[in-house]
């Protein structure tokens, strides 16, 4: 199809920019009567991907991985810590616990460590969900969380992104009821990309914190030029009821090593860790790894930078091609497509690049993470055989 036509339908299509709020009317919405705005215990999002075995890639774009990552210096260590694989490593894990204490300003009473940020997530909802309530968050969003919760027993009350995808933090605040037990924002949002801005978030969190503790999950912080200026980590240095999630999966390059963290108030630490425990999930090796890692923060300069070359890259050819994507603040971009998802994913694995596929209000959504720059051409090449 030609570019014409592909602008053209991303125009007219319900999923323009503006019109995402509009969506939620063909959802099965409840109404909040105390704000009027609506919600749904169902996501608008779904994954629609095959299942692919023993296929071989020319390029992995499909899970968000760090294709620059682990750094040699993280090699190295593990290499050398193979040998005290007979070993607990708690001391490890207590050294690590220092060194992000004092990286993020706080006590090490204040850190939880855990095998990814997702366990923390998962951990979170196990404690607070245990016997019910609701977890309120954005939808489209980050299900883990959620998804635990529900197991647990709980309920969902999904608040739509607003149209510029961020999170509708007054909403969500509205949405707040006897039987909430945390509040969840992914941000930047996953599988959006979108960012929710700071200044409008801490005050969010100041005052929604008063009335339910607020998790902050922050996996793809480090990829912005300024991660600083965006996280909410100062919120549990001033004490209120804030949880903040980073992980050495994504930018540290250390996916399947496993290595996450939780920054949060001493005594809601202490409510998590007196039922569930983090360091036992940890092995010796990976935690000898995300020590060095910690400390190569050059690594961790070039990864950002290089994620950033093959975004501007992408970003320009996708948008050549008459496609749409939402400005990303992290290591994927994701643009509405016209064919069928599984299809399309099928069609892009012939060509051997692996993407992720989404139906978002019933239509389809590609979403692919940043390779090397190599990879990206090999993307680029693919979409352009698979839409033509």
């Amino acid at each position: 199809m030609k570019n014409f036509n592909r602008r053209d339908w991303l125009k007219t299509s319900v999923l323009g920019l503006g019109s995402l709020p509009l969506l939620t009317g063909n959802l099965s919405a409840k109404t909040n009567s105390v704000s009027g705005q609506n919600w749904s215990s169902e996501s608008m999002l779904w994954e629609m991907n095959p299942i692919y075995k023993d296929v071989k890639m020319k390029a992995r774009l499909l899970a968000n991985e760090n294709p620059f990552g682990p750094s040699s210096s993280v090699q190295k260590a593990i290499a050398e810590s193979i040998s005290l694989g007979n070993r607990y490593g708690h001391g490890d894990a207590a050294y690590l616990i220092d060194m992000l204490a004092e990286k993020e300003g706080v006590k090490p009473e204040n850190i939880m460590l855990g095998p990814g940020s997702t366990d923390m997530l998962e951990k979170t909802a196990i404690v607070l969900c245990q016997k019910g309530g609701n977890v309120i968050s954005a939808d489209p969003s980050y299900m883990s969380l959620v998804n635990t919760a529900k197991a647990m027993g709980g309920d969902w009350k999904a608040v739509p992104l607003k149209a510029d995808y961020s999170h509708d933090l007054d909403a969500m605040e509205s949405a707040i009821d006897g039987d909430t037990k945390l509040l969840y924002v992914c941000n930047p949002n996953n599988p959006m990309g979108a960012i929710t801005d700071p200044t409008a978030l801490k005050t969010f969190c100041k005052s929604a914190a008063k009335k339910r503790p607020i998790f902050v999950d922050e996996a793809y912080l480090e990829f912005m030029d300024k991660p600083a200026d965006h996280t909410m980590v100062g919120l549990v240095r001033e004490g209120h009821d804030v949880m903040v999630a980073r992980t050495f999966s994504k930018i540290h390059g250390m996916a399947g090593l496993r290595v996450g963290y939780m920054v949060a108030t001493e005594e809601r630490i202490k409510s998590i860790t007196s039922m569930v425990r983090g360091t036992m999930g940890l092995c010796v090796t990976s935690l000898k790894g995300a020590i060095a890692s910690l400390k190569d923060e050059k690594f961790i300069a070039s990864c950002r930078e290089w994620n950033k070359e093959s975004k501007e890259y992408t970003l320009g050819q996708v948008k050549s091609m008459g496609f749409d994507p939402i400005t990303s603040h992290t290591s994927f971009m994701i643009f509405p497509i016209q064919q069928e998802g599984k299809a399309f994913a099928g069609k892009m694995m012939d060509q051997g690049v692996g993407i992720r596929v989404y139906s978002i209000a019933d239509q389809p959504w590609c979403r692919v993470s940043m390779g090397t720059l190599d990879e990206m051409k090999l993307f680029v090449d693919a979409l352009k055989t698979v839409t033509a």
